[in-house]
């Protein structure tokens, strides 16, 4: 296949990854907030997404069993990444079709349906990219990947808010429906990857021994490897909390779509390409340890914003800064946070071990994060954004006696 063309799939299927990560998270909170369900209601909508650090459980099944019989001839790995398109885009329908305000429950149930079916995409589209593309293109395809991606997330983030305020909700998400099949489309211009090597039967059991138990065991067996998992399940605990409940924050300091939409657009998505382009020159220049550091200390001063916002309501100019300036500091600690869990992977296990750790970083998020309807709701607004600065303090702790005791490998010897 050439390699533009090739090049360009992958854009595509990061796209369609994209597209429905916005429809279970900040989309959904808004929905929901603008139809004035109870805060509680709308911060669980974070555990949603529980599948998303869940997915290694039933990787191996995926790999294990053969694709349904109608997808077959499109081979190992399409013929299971086009039915789970279908049944993607068949789920965003659904929620589409929802009535939150009468029927709250049917719109959690559609919701957690994508965030599993996208999930499951994932672990799809990363196989194909990594067997498909070699060694030398793997920068290339990963760079196209997620410029699909984050172009999708603005067209279900800021696109589907903006429009809503024209065509209400419903037809809003209606309209993600086609474009949740761009995805399946790529699919079938797609080619097969080349089959691995023949393997005898192995069971699933065998498979998630080999797939998880052994990686972690690994990990595990190292000094300190516990204390370096209390940091990773922290680093992101007070931009879980923050994060969850920006949605019902804005609505109830008066911001309407439009303005949510603006300040969640664009700008944002430029200045967290220019946080991520930024961290990755820190990490060069400064190493991973400081770079790390300097990274948290910013993303912890950022959410200072968040209370600072409340007591300028209606400012639209305000908003735009504040979520420009979290965007910024989001790219930083990404770059710095990522160079880090990479470093922390054996050799033997890499992938499996990045996957397992990137799980655990994104945990806080989904389980935790998942009570800030409860804690906004009890504290009040102002409180509990200054209650996530305070709960970003102790992942700072953690990381200033890792970086002593356990100081991160320099990047050439960092896989070994």
């Amino acid at each position: 296949m050439n390699r533009i063309r090739a090049i360009a799939l992958i854009g595509l299927l990061g796209f369609s990854s994209g597209l429905p990560l916005a429809l279970s998270g900040f989309t959904l909170r808004l929905w929901l907030a603008r139809a004035n369900l109870p805060l509680e209601a709308i911060g669980f909508t974070a555990n949603l997404g529980i599948a998303y650090s869940l997915k290694f459980l039933w990787a191996p099944a995926l790999d294990q069993f053969r694709p349904p019989r109608p997808f077959r001839a499109l081979g190992r790995r399409r013929g299971w990444l086009l039915p789970i398109q279908l049944c993607l885009a068949a789920a965003v329908l659904a929620l589409a079709l929802t009535r939150p305000a009468h029927a709250l429950a049917a719109t959690l149930l559609a919701g957690g349906l994508v965030a599993f079916l996208s999930a499951s995409q994932d672990i799809m589209i990363d196989t194909w990219r990594i067997e498909f593309f070699p060694q030398h293109l793997q920068g290339a395809a990963t760079a196209g990947y997620v410029w699909g991606y984050r172009a999708a997330m603005l067209i279900s983030g800021s696109g589907v808010i903006a429009l809503s305020t024209v065509t209400g909700w419903h037809v809003a998400i209606l309209a993600m429906v086609p474009l949740q099949l761009v995805g399946a489309a790529a699919t079938l211009a797609c080619a097969e990857p080349a089959p691995p090597p023949a393997r005898g039967p192995v069971s699933i059991g065998a498979r998630f021994r080999e797939a998880v138990i052994a990686p972690l065991a690994d990990f595990l067996s190292r000094e300190g490897a516990w204390i370096i998992l209390v940091f990773v399940i922290l680093f992101r605990l007070g931009e879980a909390l923050a994060g969850v409940m920006l949605a019902p924050y804005y609505t109830h300091l008066g911001f309407d779509r439009a303005t949510i939409a603006i300040a969640n657009g664009p700008p944002s998505l430029v200045a967290v390409l220019a946080g991520t382009a930024l961290g990755g020159v820190a990490v060069a220049r400064l190493g991973v340890g400081r770079a790390l550091l300097t990274a948290g200390a910013f993303q912890t001063l950022t959410l200072i914003l968040y209370p600072l916002l409340g007591l300028y309501p209606h400012l639209p100019h305000i908003l735009l800064a504040t979520s420009v300036a979290e965007s910024f500091a989001e790219g930083i600690a990404d770059a710095a946070f990522i160079t880090y869990l990479s470093g922390l992977c054996t050799k033997a296990y890499t992938a499996t071990q990045y996957a397992l750790l990137s799980s655990v970083a994104a945990l806080a998020l989904r389980t935790i994060g998942g009570f800030s309807g409860v804690l906004a709701h009890a504290m009040g607004w102002l409180p509990f954004y200054e209650f996530t600065v305070i709960s970003a303090l102790p992942a700072m702790a953690v990381m200033l006696y890792i970086l002593r005791r356990y100081p991160p490998a320099p990047a050439a010897l960092a896989a070994e």
